[in-house]
């Protein structure tokens, strides 16, 4: 037997021999050992990453790889904080609100820089205040190149703080009553505003420049959804009204907007209305459209409703090609849904929720599900659109 082998050795020679207990006994000390600390890195942003908000009230935004369903790694932020991802793909941008007691005591309101890496905190922009609203993808954007961050404000009025991020200061404010829902413009930022009209605003003087376009929608008759989408290549920005109609408006410094279409007429069904009691197919949703740029396919929560339920979740997915004007395809969804998302690259991955924070992985062109990733989050969705250049935005001190 190899352990009376052993014991003999020890006897025969005066001295402890290499047995297996002996060696057990070593392996266990070794195992003993206290762990050195490290620090994983991550990939830069991957087009088919998802970027999942918590939920109304929760702070933390988990990343999900599309391709597999497993989790990343997850960023940092106060409740009711917005996030921006760099078009380089080399930072993570919060605009967020915190008090020095929990929920109390002196306000602090910033921009957080992080490495997309590391995770690691790089430095906070004091801002004056912000627009105290999380999950909304409109108020807080980055200029196209990502020099610029414009955060959007109300204190007491609706305002925009200028942010240089190169530099990383905090610029200037800007009035701008009546207006939100803030959209990218190469000569600075575009916003709507309550008289149907779209302001743009030049931010390169001392003195911003500001103009408006004739008024194209109501809204108080028919309002534009918030969250809507923008494409940085065609300078384009897409809006949807709670009645089903769809404008394309390409920014500028006069920006121009075509004339609109309905989404249901699209569909081959009868086209939506605002009158009371109607029940037809509406857009609904609070994350409710998502565009997949390169192609110009438009993916838009639809459900069976009246006027004003806007906020009710998607019971359809619909995909419009927006070029031909028409709906090429419906997926009914398992779960309603209230939020989705579309990767950028060539294969499209579309992300939707539903009310117990379940994502569900489509393949944005067959609409067949990939997977089902539990609990990851009620809240807003984004993906990164990095890769591409833009020529610098304008600013100024």
């Amino acid at each position: 037997m190899i352990f009376g082998t052993c014991f003999r050795n020890i006897l025969l020679a005066g001295a402890i021999a290499a047995c297996p207990m002996a060696l057990l006994a070593q392996s266990a000390a070794e195992d003993l050992k206290p762990e050195e600390p490290y620090v994983e890195t991550l990939l830069p942003p991957q087009p088919q990453w998802a970027y999942v908000r918590g939920g109304f009230g929760n702070g933390g935004v988990r990343i999900f790889d599309g391709a597999t369903g497993k989790m990343r790694g997850t960023i940092e932020t106060a409740q009711f904080a917005d996030i921006a991802i760099d078009p380089a793909g080399k930072y993570y941008y919060v605009s967020e609100t915190m008090w020095s007691k929990g929920n109390r005591g002196t306000r602090q309101d910033m921009v957080t820089v992080y490495d997309t890496k590391s995770n690691k905190l790089l430095t906070e922009i004091p801002l004056p205040g912000r627009m105290i609203m999380g999950g909304q993808k409109n108020n807080f954007i980055l200029s196209d190149d990502g020099a610029w961050g414009f955060s959007y404000n109300y204190d007491p009025a609706s305002s925009v703080d200028v942010v240089d991020l190169l530099k990383r200061k905090f610029v200037k404010a800007i009035e701008l009553p009546g207006c939100a829902t803030l959209i990218p413009n190469p000569v600075g930022f575009s916003a709507l505003c309550s008289d149907g009209s779209l302001a743009t605003i030049e931010v390169a003087s001392a003195k911003p420049k500001i103009t408006r376009t004739k008024p194209f929608f109501s809204a108080t008759g028919d309002p534009i959804f918030d969250n809507l989408p923008y494409d940085k290549t065609k300078k384009q920005a897409t809006f949807l009204t709670y009645s089903g109609l769809i404008y394309q408006a390409t920014m500028g410094a006069t920006p121009t907007i075509g004339e609109p279409f309905s989404i249901q007429e699209a569909a081959g069904v009868r086209k939506g209305d605002m009158k009371p009691l109607d029940v037809n197919w509406l857009p609904g949703g609070r994350e409710l459209m998502a565009l997949h740029k390169p192609s110009g396919h438009l993916y838009v929560l639809m459900h069976k409703g009246e006027v004003w339920s806007h906020v009710e979740s998607g019971e359809e997915i619909w995909d419009v090609d927006l070029a031909a004007k028409k709906v090429v395809k419906r997926r009914p969804l398992k779960q309603p849904a209230s939020s989705l998302e579309v990767t950028q690259d060539a294969a499209p991955l579309l992300f939707v929720n539903d009310k117990e924070g379940n994502i569900y992985v489509l393949d944005a062109k067959t609409m067949e599900e990939k997977r089902k990733i539990e609990k990851a989050g009620p809240g807003m969705i984004l993906t990164a659109d990095v890769g591409t250049s833009a020529a610098p935005a304008a600013g100024g001190n």
